[in-house]
Order: C-alpha cells, then sequence, then structure tokens
C-alpha cells in the first residue's frame, strides 16, 4: 500500500513539468534556417523557415501556399494579411545600422518580413512584431517601412527550399533575395559607409582601444583617407604619436598627422610633421611618398623627395626607380634611362624587371613614362 501511495506521490509531482514538456522529434515540412553577412560594419542577419515545393511547381504563388495580395487567413485570423515569406514563425530580418531598402531608409533594428504578392510586382514590408506566428495577426500599424520590387519568375533550376541569398556585394551594398520553386523576389540594402564606419570607430575609440597606438594611427588614417573628422582625427594620431603614452613617431604616423594638419590649414606645422617622417621613413616609403606626389601633380616635390631618397639610401633599391620616374616627369629622358637601366641590375623580382624592361624600352624609344 505504501509504495503504491508513493507512486501516486511522484505522478503528481511529475505532471506540472509533463504538461509543458513534449517530445522533440525531426520536422520534415519546414527548416528553420538563418543566413547572414556584413557590409562595411553593418550586419545583416535573416531568420526564416523553409517550406518544400514537393511537386507543387507552378502551383505556389497566387494560390493559399503564397496567396496575392493581402487575404485573410482564417484561423482565428480575420485581418488581411500579406504572405509571410517563408513558413512557421514569422521570417525576421535585422539591421546593426541604419540602412536604405530599395533607396528608402530603414533605422536600424530588427523586424518582420512579409511580402504582399502581385503577379509583376511585389511589396516589402518590414514589421515591428518579430515574434508573430507567420503573417494571421498581422498589424499593419507596426509596419515601418513599405517598398516595392519587381520579381523574377523564370529561374532556369526551380530551387526545391525557400532561401535568402546574397549577391552583387559592393564596399556598401548588397542584393538580397527570396529565391523558392522559379521566382526570385530581391531587394538591395544600401548602408552609409562614412557614416557608419566613422560611428563604429568612434564607439571603438572610448573604450580600451582608445588607448592602442596603432588603433589610433589607423582611426586617423582612416579618416584623412576618406576625407572626414579631421579635428578628431588629429587629436587620435597626436596620441598615437605621443611618447609619453607609448607611441611611436614613424613615417606612416607622422605623415598622416602632417595630412590632417594641411586639411585643417595648419601648413607650418603640417611640414615640420613631414620633415620629421621622411627622417624616419625607410626607401620602400620614401618612394611611395614621391610617387604619390607625382599622382597628384606635384612633379618638383615629387623629384625633391626622389633625390633625397638616392642620397640618404646611396642608391639602394628602390631610389633609382624613384630618379628614373623623377627625371621622366621633368622631361630628362637621357637621365631617367641612366637611372631604369641601373634599377634594372638591382630589381629583387621577376614583376619589377618586365615593369623595369618594359620602362627602358619606352625611354629608348624616346616617350616620357
Amino acid at each position: 500500500m505504501k509504495k503504491v501511495y508513493r507512486i501516486a506521490v511522484w505522478l503528481v509531482l511529475l505532471a506540472p513539468w509533463c504538461a509543458q514538456a513534449q517530445l522533440q522529434l525531426p520536422d520534415g515540412t519546414n527548416l528553420k534556417r538563418s543566413s547572414g553577412t556584413r557590409v562595411g560594419v553593418t550586419d545583416i542577419e535573416i531568420t526564416w523557415n523553409a517550406p518544400g515545393v514537393k511537386g507543387r511547381e507552378g502551383k505556389i504563388w497566387g494560390t493559399a501556399v503564397a496567396p496575392f495580395g493581402f487575404s485573410v487567413l482564417g484561423f482565428g485570423s480575420n485581418v488581411p494579411s500579406p504572405w509571410r515569406a517563408g513558413a512557421n514563425e514569422n521570417t525576421t530580418v535585422s539591421f546593426s545600422t541604419d540602412v536604405t531598402i530599395n533607396g528608402k531608409k530603414l533605422p536600424a533594428g530588427k523586424y518582420g518580413l512579409h511580402i504582399a504578392l502581385y503577379a509583376d510586382s511585389c511589396t516589402l514590408i518590414f514589421n515591428r512584431n518579430t515574434s508573430g506566428w507567420g503573417s494571421y495577426f498581422y498589424n499593419s500599424g507596426l509596419d515601418v517601412l513599405r517598398v516595392t520590387t519587381r520579381q523574377q519568375k523564370d529561374l532556369k533550376d526551380s530551387r526545391e527550399r525557400l532561401e535568402y541569398v546574397f549577391s552583387n556585394y559592393t564596399d556598401a551594398s548588397v542584393d538580397v533575395a527570396l529565391e523558392w520553386e522559379r521566382w526570385r523576389i530581391p531587394f538591395t540594402v544600401a548602408v552609409d559607409l562614412k557614416g557608419t564606419t566613422l560611428a563604429s570607430i568612434r564607439r571603438q575609440m572610448s573604450g580600451a582601444i582608445g588607448f592602442d597606438p596603432p588603433s589610433l594611427e589607423a582611426a586617423a588614417a582612416w579618416c584623412l583617407r576618406n576625407e572626414v573628422n579631421y579635428d578628431e582625427a588629429l587629436n587620435w594620431i597626436t596620441s598615437a604619436t605621443d611618447p609619453n603614452l607609448g607611441g611611436r613617431n614613424n613615417f606612416n604616423a607622422l605623415s598622416t598627422k602632417a595630412g590632417l594638419l594641411t586639411k585643417l590649414n595648419r601648413q607650418p606645422e603640417s611640414d615640420q610633421a613631414m620633415q620629421l617622417a621622411l627622417e624616419n621613413a625607410s626607401a620602400q616609403e620614401m618612394h611611395l611618398y614621391g610617387r604619390q606626389l607625382l599622382n597628384e601633380k606635384k612633379t618638383n616635390e615629387a623629384f625633391a623627395i626622389f633625390e633625397k631618397n638616392f642620397k640618404k639610401h646611396k642608391g639602394a633599391w628602390p631610389t633609382h626607380v624613384g630618379m628614373m620616374r623623377g627625371y621622366s616627369a621633368q622631361g630628362n629622358l637621357k637621365k631617367a634611362l641612366e637611372h631604369a637601366r641601373l634599377a634594372l641590375a638591382q630589381t629583387p623580382n621577376d614583376m619589377n624587371k618586365q615593369s623595369l624592361e618594359q620602362a627602358v624600352k619606352t625611354l629608348e624609344s624616346g616617350k616620357a613614362l
């Protein structure tokens, strides 16, 4: 009798747990999927349930599987709703920064994604509800953005499982597409690359990384290259080169400081920083700086750097190359050819050898480089 009583007590204690727990078995109908990418510093994440065609080719779009427009879906829902862009729980998409969708602004955040399907176009709907069951309880009052796109309806190979794919990457954009059966529904996500990158740099600089000279130098150099945020960048590079803070006065850091001072119309200070940078420069660094001046059409300034490099490093590689280019830019092809032949004798690899052989031929033909 006591044994029966103990069993009864255990059953009572286990009843609440058993009521909540359910046996987990494989779901062969839909597959839970996720995919993501990064554009600049912007993370994009999509989660969805991927239904299969399962022999319904030609019977997907504009049917009860993926109905056109807005329809009452039933099962307790009496609100006209769009397609849920997947199966089971609603599809969600998140962006870690502000973006544009086909040119329309969408704030950073996570959204439920729905699609109003039509025969020749689709309306993408980004909704604040990210935990709904499909679109059965869709609330248009929570829509943040609607944007139109045009689908492709003739994919060469039928895709069995619904997928979201990324393609056509640029530095500031990516194409995203829902692909299922023979339809492809694309849209373009674009970011403000400079704005988002600068915001990311500032966040990082406010933490421990803001005490790291190489990171400070990299942040300042990025601002100089992208022509933004000069004042703050100058503070960063000043810290990066401060010996009291563990900084080093190398060529890259000091030339970055010089460039920022020039942008801020502080030319005497810039010249002083550049002079110190050149005193700390290697032959290769001075050569590249001379090439930069040539690209900026500053022929005389470039020649002065090439000549200084040649004398400082006593004709070591690649100073003859610099003299070749400097003399060529000034129109002295005879002297340019002399240095080209000397540089060819020093060349360290086949790529430079081929380039210099071509330079010699060009100069011998009486043409400038």
